[in-house]
């Protein structure tokens, strides 16, 4: 039978995607980069799905990095790159406008932490050990850990975390900003659908406009992202949802969205 490294659910405008090779500690190799692609690609476009979920299966780890298994051979250089950046499914989940949770229990490791960097809020488990540790296998982060590790805990602690391979234990991550939540391992996936869920029940289109104009805006010099935040404002003072949300909160009623 044919691994399917991926397991892919949806309900309640929450999909939750797992990573499923608990036997390697959800290690990352072509084939799951492909099914993560391919999911990442489709929800682009998927207006039924508000928020979503990843996480990896099994008690050990969200995803402990690369298939080392696929280093084994020395590859052209040309080849290689061309190879990774046809499944390059971090550039599809920058393009995703719903807002991705991480849910991080045991090892996110290397290309897991990079996974997990790509995503919006990071919920970490108590047990939950995060860290780029490619130094050790003589090469960097190549999956945006060090562009996107800087921008989260600062240049100084992303240098020592990527120069040394270091592992950080989640109550350290919190204090750093790695991540945003910790919680006992037990309500780990209870929290994450929680906040799922409770994203959501917002209006869509909102919820959309507010992802670019926080993600698109960081990108930006400060006032050409104050002017993308003055536009996509705008543009929902023009939506039947923001005045569903006006007539719900004078009648003190939940409202109903369209998304339109």
């Amino acid at each position: 039978m044919t691994e399917q490294p991926v397991r892919y659910e949806a309900k309640d405008g929450v999909a939750t995607i797992i990573l499923d090779r608990p036997d390697v500690l959800n290690a990352m190799n072509d084939l799951m980069r492909t099914a993560l692609l391919e999911i990442f690609t489709r929800l682009r476009t998927d207006d039924g799905v508000k928020v979503v979920v990843v996480t990896g299966a099994g008690e050990r780890a969200f995803c402990a990095g690369a298939d080392i298994r696929e280093f084994l051979e020395l590859p052209t250089p040309t080849h290689f790159r061309e190879a990774r950046k046809r499944i390059d499914f971090r550039a599809e989940m920058e393009r995703c406008s719903q807002p991705i949770i991480a849910a991080i229990r045991g090892f996110a490791l290397g290309g897991g932490l990079e996974f997990a960097l790509a995503c919006d809020i990071r919920i970490a488990a108590e047990d939950a050990q995060l860290g780029l540790t490619e130094i050790n296998l003589a090469i960097i982060p190549g999956g945006g850990g060090t562009q996107r590790l800087p921008r989260l805990v600062g240049r100084g602690k992303a240098l020592e975390m990527i120069l040394t391979g270091m592992r950080v234990p989640a109550a350290e991550a919190l204090r750093i900003g790695l991540v945003e939540r910790v919680v006992p391992v037990a309500d780990l996936m209870p929290a994450a659908q929680a906040l799922a869920r409770q994203i959501a029940d917002k209006a869509p289109i909102a919820l959309r406009y507010a992802k670019e104009a926080v993600v698109g805006g960081l990108g930006l010099p400060l006032a050409d992202g104050i002017r993308l935040e003055n536009d996509l404002a705008t543009l929902l003072r023009t939506t039947e949802d923001r005045v569903e949300g006006a007539k719900a909160f004078v009648e003190k009623r939940k409202p109903k969205w369209t998304g339109t």
